[in-house]
């Protein structure tokens, strides 16, 4: 009996041995680190404006008025800046008169220079050991001379002069927004001229109800009384970012959105918002005015 106990407290010491020996031969767990970055990228801050990207809205200011100034379609600002009704803005409001990052904006197709082809002149390119303009071929009968004309070795032909090209003086340069054809809106004679820094266009005379033309081909962007001081107006876009402006008629003919012809009737002569019977006339770049007397053609 006491060599079956002493048996039992020997195999028990084994198998304890063996027990703390897996324990501490045991690979313990990796530990992470989870309290720094969290494995997300940073969000991007925004990119600063860029300088005439937004304008902000001052007394007296109209979504008209503004997209005027800066030569932009009232709905293209008004879709830019999600307004629904363009009626609606406030003093010291930020509106964007640029198109966002991403938005496709026209741009006028450069034609290419023409290239100026010049003949060939005759003469101008002399005999050479490749290029024989004169070959001696043919048939003759045989004599003496016609050998030794044929053993006679060939003479040299002198250069020829260079051409001589006469350089045509350079154009004056072109005045901004000369490439288009204009037309005189009106009949009138002009009482009142471009100034810049004041008057942004001329004034031309009439009488209430006569005919007032598009001054250019292009597209009607506005036509309405919403831009204080011009009355009943017409605002119409041409190529290469040109804009003409229309004041103080009694009647408008043309709608937004309307395809109107160089010298079609879009309007009334009046005197909306004026003094007088007359028609105020502008031409802009992007929104900078330009003086017609400079582009109109003479009369």
């Amino acid at each position: 009996m006491a060599n079956l106990v002493s048996r039992y407290a020997i195999l028990l010491a084994v198998f304890g041995a063996a027990l703390l020996g897996g324990c501490a031969s045991r690979t313990p767990a990796p530990v992470i680190e989870r309290g720094g970055a969290s494995g997300k990228s940073p969000v991007p801050a925004a990119l600063p404006a860029r300088p005439g990207e937004f304008h902000t809205v001052k007394k007296g200011d109209t979504l008209y008025s503004i997209a005027l100034e800066h030569g932009q379609s009232y709905r293209d600002v008004a879709s830019w800046n999600n307004i629904d009704n363009p009626n609606v803005i406030r003093i010291g409001q930020q509106l964007r008169i640029a198109p966002p990052e991403g938005v496709a904006v026209a741009k006028p197709v450069a034609v290419p220079a023409a290239v100026e082809t010049r003949p060939l002149v005759a003469g101008a390119v002399s005999n050479t050991d490749t290029l024989k303009r004169e070959p001696k071929g043919g048939k003759q009968p045989y004599t003496e001379q016609a050998m030794a004309a044929v053993q006679k070795p060939e003479e040299p032909h002198s250069p020829q002069p260079a051409m001589q090209v006469k350089a045509e003086p350079r154009p004056a340069e072109p005045v901004a927004g000369g490439e288009l054809n204009w037309a005189w809106p009106s009949g009138g004679k002009v009482i009142a001229a471009y100034v810049e820094g004041g008057s942004k266009g001329v004034d031309i005379e009439g009488r209430i109800g006569e005919p007032v033309l598009a001054a250019e081909v292009g597209k009607v962007t506005y036509a309405g009384s919403g831009i204080r001081g011009y009355g009943n107006l017409l605002i119409i876009q041409h190529a290469n970012s040109l804009s003409s402006v229309y004041a103080h008629n009694s009647k408008l003919l043309a709608r937004e959105g309307q395809q109107v012809t160089r010298g079609q009737k879009i309007a009334e002569l009046g005197n909306s918002d004026a003094d007088q019977a007359k028609l105020h006339f502008e031409i802009r770049r992007q929104g900078k005015p330009l003086d017609p007397l400079k582009l109109l053609p003479p009369r």
